[in-house]
């Protein structure tokens, strides 16, 4: 891994050889957010992706983002080439209308050996993976936590002996979250990322979705319907090419140099023909 390029992809170069602490793991958390997108195009192109953190990396530093499996897998690497205690979790984000548990549609991390005045402990929930969730890591504390316009909860899990549940705002994409205290290996998730990834039941396959957190809101754009959660709410329908395309790159900093003319023909038909069969 390109630990220079990556600290540079996230504007903090300085912290190459910075040591680890609370301060400094929030400022990392907030600038992967804010700066590397949640993304499924990737799929909507028809380009597999493996698991592999050092490939999701490497599309990182290429100007592309992913989804949960490559995001956290991507940072886990890089605070563990920085020094820092990060474990891997299997974990399940509840959907409306779904039950809680443990189906490995999510990758969790939490870093530990950290304390700091509010967090004694020193233990941390930490995932840039979720799209519309958090924006800062959590203590792995229970209670309620408040962040731009969603407000968290974190409590011990019921379905998970021993590990957490993550309550997401009621304004979010999904109900919660809950991990397992176990390590996980990128390989534990090898068959939902098929199923995510290639699957027509998968939401990934329904439903082009990008997003980007910063410390005032959520951008949204799910297919071609581009909204505003927090400071400066609003919904517009992307109607041309052309739109959709300036709102990759100027709102979410997708400019998707990496894909061709004619693989963003290919794909504004997908998005297109996916969102007249959503109207009709």
């Amino acid at each position: 891994m390109n630990i220079p390029s990556y600290l540079r992809r996230l504007g903090l170069p300085e912290f190459e050889h910075a040591p680890p602490s609370a301060a400094a793991l929030r400022d990392l958390h907030i600038a992967h957010v804010e700066r590397v997108p949640y993304e499924v195009l990737e799929i909507w192109l028809g380009r597999p992706t493996s698991l592999d953190p050092l490939e999701s990396a490497a599309r990182i530093l290429g100007g592309r983002g992913g989804y949960c499996y490559h995001l956290n897998g991507a940072f886990s690497a890089l605070l563990t080439k920085l020094g820092y205690t990060v474990t891997r979790h299997v974990a399940g984000a509840q959907m409306r209308g779904g039950e809680p548990g443990i189906t490995g549609n999510h990758l969790a991390l939490t870093v530990s050996g950290l304390p700091d005045e509010a967090n004694p402990g020193g233990a941390w929930l930490v995932d840039v993976g979720l799209g519309d969730g958090l924006h800062e890591p959590l203590p792995l504390v229970a209670g309620a936590y408040r962040q731009g316009p969603h407000t968290y909860g974190l409590r011990p899990s019921e379905v998970a002996p021993g590990g957490w549940r993550l309550e997401h705002d009621p304004g979010g994409s999904f109900l919660g979250l809950d991990f397992g205290p176990e390590p996980a290996a990128m390989s534990d998730f090898a068959a939902m990322h098929d199923h995510q990834s290639t699957s027509p039941e998968s939401g990934f396959m329904r439903v082009a979705v990008v997003q980007r957190r910063d410390a005032r809101g959520v951008d949204s754009l799910r297919g071609l319907v581009l909204s505003r959660l927090g400071v400066g709410a609003d919904r517009v329908t992307l109607e041309s090419a052309r739109d959709y395309y300036a709102a990759l790159a100027d709102v979410f900093a997708l400019p998707l140099d990496d894909v061709s003319g004619a693989e963003k023909d290919r794909l504004w038909g997908r998005l297109h023909a996916a969102h007249e069969a959503w109207l009709a």
